[in-house]
This record gives structure tokens, sequence and C-alpha cells, in this order.
């Protein structure tokens, strides 16, 4: 979408906000999310805005902008700020750089597993919603991401493979990542990506299966290796002014249909993992596996990593690892 275009959708839905927060005719909000229709949390998020419109009775209704086609990622989080529009999705390790907490499930090789991503993002809860309140925000939910590999067009047998390439980031983690291996950082957004690829301004990158699939992976790289590497997970989150001016019943379905979205969330999330790669290795993907000693090195990077996000966050940082370890 040209800047042209998405400006005018951006003033259209602002125009808009300050009557449609509630009222007589109910709620009628926008959400900004930065993902595609396929994508199963966009899917996620059509099914909890049908629910909660059907159990509000009509009195809240939302109206989903997928894809970035209203704002892109980088700009989700102000919009809802700003009351553009009332609800949005973002990737929480990508808005890091104002605040490190974001990134705590963005250390590789910190959690491998749905289960250790819930653990994790429930100690996480209360300070992201600390931070997110500040700002005039509120969590409604989060779902992780199925667990990130590397996208290469060469088996990931030596890390040689990752030096000396354009390596696709999305947040200061990725991109302090690329720089530890001795690759050359270079931010995409997911829209992007395809279009990144073909055009060599990227060589390889780390990111879910699903992602693969939703940008059709297999039209330039040939294996993607699956390695526990991250789940990062994705934040849904509305205006406070907006949520207020709910009634108390109103505000009791939007918390309660989602943390059913949540739960739905993390099943999708699970089902994704094992479809999206099989969908890779029938597109012709080599699903690769990773050699022992490469593990070992990437697990070296992962504890300087881990040492310095604790540098960054401070007591907070120290509390939730220590938390987070202890419950496994």
């Amino acid at each position: 979408m040209s800047i042209t275009r998405r400006a005018a959708l951006v003033a259209a839905a602002s125009s808009l906000a300050a009557p449609r927060l509630a009222g007589a005719q109910g709620a009628r909000w926008q959400m900004a999310v930065p993902y595609p229709d396929g994508n199963f949390h966009t899917r996620n998020i059509r099914e909890w805005l049908a629910e909660l419109e059907a159990s509000s009775k009509g009195r809240i209704n939302v109206q989903l902008h997928s894809n970035g086609s209203l704002l892109g990622m980088p700009a989700i989080k102000r919009g809802v700020q700003q009351g553009q529009v009332q609800m949005g999705e973002i990737l929480l390790t990508a808005y890091s750089n104002e605040e490190a907490m974001y990134d705590a499930d963005a250390i590789p090789f910190l959690v491998d597993d749905f289960a250790a991503a819930k653990r994790l993002a429930d100690l996480q809860k209360p300070y992201i919603e600390a931070r997110l309140a500040r700002q005039g925000l509120m969590l409604l939910y989060s779902v992780p991401w199925p667990a990130a590999g590397f996208y290469t067009n060469a088996p990931l047998d030596t890390l040689d493979v990752l030096k000396g390439s354009r390596f696709r980031t999305y947040s200061p983690m990725t991109n302090r990542f690329a720089t530890l291996v001795s690759a050359t950082p270079t931010l995409v957004q997911v829209a992007e990506l395809a279009q990144a690829f073909a055009t060599g301004v990227v060589q390889v990158q780390v990111t879910s299966a699903q992602t693969g699939v939703d940008t059709s992976a297999w039209d330039y790289c040939r294996v993607f290796t699956p390695t526990g590497f991250t789940m990062t997970k994705n934040a849904v989150f509305v205006s406070r002014r907006a949520f207020q001016a709910l009634s108390a019943e109103d505000q009791a379905l939007v918390r309660a249909t989602a943390a059913q979205a949540e739960e739905r969330g993390y099943r999708y999330a699970q089902e994704s993992q094992a479809e999206a790669e099989r969908r890779l290795a029938e597109k012709g993907m080599t699903i690769g596996r990773i050699a022992p000693p490469v593990m070992e090195e990437l697990k070296k990077i992962s504890g300087i990593m881990a040492n310095e996000w604790v540098e960054k966050t401070g007591e907070d940082g120290r509390k939730l690892l220590a938390a987070y370890r202890a419950s496994a």
C-alpha cells in the first residue's frame, strides 16, 4: 500500500475514534495488526472479535485492519496511544528499544517449548502490564510464536553459514545476535520479506516456520533448520481510555473473551508449528537438523545475550530470570 493511501486510512480511522468510544450506539472500535489473514494470530483475533461482538449483543464492534494495511508494526503501539485506533497487536520484542523488559522471550534458547513459553509469559505479565499502563495502554492477552529456526540456502552445519551474511532482523535482540555471529543485521518487516530476499537485501534469517509459510519461503530459501531459537510472543492491547469508557459488564466481557483467545492462541500456535513445517517440506524445502557442536556455540552466544539483558533491565530482569529458572 502506498504511503498516501495508508495515511488516508489512518486519518479516516482517527476521525472516527472520538465518537466511537462508547455511548448509546455502543463501542465501535478500530484495531490494527501486522500479520496477514492466513496467519494463526490473525485468525485467532478474528474469532475473538466475533465472540466479543456476539457476547456483547453488538454493543462492542471492532473493525480489524490486518497485514499492516492501516498501521505498520512500528506505528501500531503509538497509534493506540494517540487514539488513531483503539486496539492493536504487536510483537513485543520489536518494541524493546523503548523497554528492554519486552525482550525476555527473545533471549535465544531460554524458552524451547510451549510449557516453558507459558511459564515465562505468566511471570513476565506483571512487568509488561505495569509498563503499558504508564503509557495509557492495557494488556489483554499474549500468544507465543512457534519455536524459531534458521532459513538458509545451505545446511547449517557450521556458523560460517551465517558469518558475513546479510541477516534479516526484526528486533534489537535479533540485531545483536546477528552481530555476535559476524553477520550484517538488516531490519525487514514481514510484509517486505519476500522482496528483500528476492533482491538480495537479506540472505538468511531466524524466524518461525509459520512466517516462512506466510511469506512463501520456498521461493527464496532452500533450508529451514528448527532450533528452538526463541518463542517470542505477540501482545494484544487496548487503549485504557477506550476500555474505561465501557460499562462494567462490557469490560468483564472483554477480559473474559480475551482470556479465551489466549488459551485458543496457544493451541493454534502448537498446531501451526507442525503444520507449517510440513508445508515447508511439501514445497521442497529441506528441514535440517543442527549439529551438537553448532548448538554449543549458539548456547554460548545465548549466555552472553542473557547477561547483557540483565544488565539492561536491572533488578526486575534479574528477578524475572531467577523466577523463571526456578519454575522449571
